[in-house]
């Protein structure tokens, strides 16, 4: 991986935490992502005329991948709504790079060496703490149906992560491949918005709607410049990179939402840290 392509998916891992950041802080979170993955849909129609149209061959990708992100966008909407940003987004974002490197092996080709696999050991360690730590100093259970929505979203990440890496990698643009996608991911939710709140939907996005539309920039950003490098490196380690975004999101709970981030969990955010930089040192 070149320091360019580094630099790239850094960039991309803090803007998608400021996205994330913003779906989160959005009180009703069908009004935060209608108007993200809206925004975005918007942003891939005016890109369009502009770019490349992807070659035949990724087609089926870019419909598979739409459907994933249906189900990706529905699961992110559940964990916010069940658990606090500093831990759904960590559980979220940390499972993606490990379940990516096992997809990655299998459809792509990519079979992780030593250090690789050393790193996808280390990241589930800090993963687990990060879902185990609850309420401090209490007797309560952690609340599994927060981490079990983080972690099924944190699945879908790893899936549409290969599918579009794969699809990207045969669309001949990458410019194209974006534009489509979020053309064609962009959808469904406003469609379903819009039938649930029917004659109420304008009312609803118009006081969210600059934030909304910042967060749409945002996740067209970061995302086009995880599918850009994935033309460039191997999925795993980019997908590796690309959660460091954990620390981001981490620092925006504690700061702008008040959300605790004890020791406990900075061993865990350290551990999956450590993690990623095992499976970078591979790539």
């Amino acid at each position: 991986m070149t320091p360019l392509v580094a630099a790239a998916v850094l960039l991309a891992a803090v803007t998608h935490a400021c996205w994330n950041a913003i779906a989160h802080h959005i009180t009703d979170k069908l009004v935060g992502f209608t108007l993200i993955s809206g925004g975005g849909t918007l942003i891939g129609l005016l890109l369009s005329p502009f770019v490349p149209v992807p070659d035949a061959e990724a087609w089926p990708y870019l419909l598979l991948s739409a459907a994933i992100h249906v189900g990706y966008y529905a699961l992110l909407m559940k964990s916010f709504k069940l658990g606090d940003f500093g831990q759904a987004y960590p559980i979220a974002r940390g499972t993606a790079p490990l379940v990516v490197t096992v997809l990655a092996a299998v459809f792509a080709g990519e079979v992780p060496d030593g250090w690789q696999a050393a790193g996808v050991a280390v990241s589930c360690a800090g993963l687990t703490g990060l879902a185990l730590w609850g309420i401090r100093g209490s007797g309560r259970r952690p609340d599994w149906a927060a981490i079990g929505a983080a972690l099924a979203t944190g699945v879908s990440i790893a899936a549409y992560t290969v599918v579009d890496g794969l699809g990207v990698r045969a669309s001949g643009s990458s410019m194209g491949y974006i534009a489509w996608l979020m053309i064609l991911e962009g959808i469904a939710v406003p469609l379903y918005a819009a039938y649930r709140w029917r004659g109420e939907l304008a009312p609803r996005l118009r006081p969210f709607a600059l934030v909304g539309l910042v967060g749409a920039a945002l996740s067209v950003s970061a995302y086009g410049l995880v599918l850009w490098a994935q033309t460039r490196a191997d999925l795993a380690p980019i997908s590796a990179l690309r959660e460091s975004s954990i620390i981001v999101g981490a620092a925006i709970g504690a700061i702008f939402f008040k959300e605790r981030f004890g020791a406990p969990r900075l061993v865990a955010a350290g551990l999956m840290v450590a993690g990623i930089g095992l499976m970078l040192h591979a790539g």
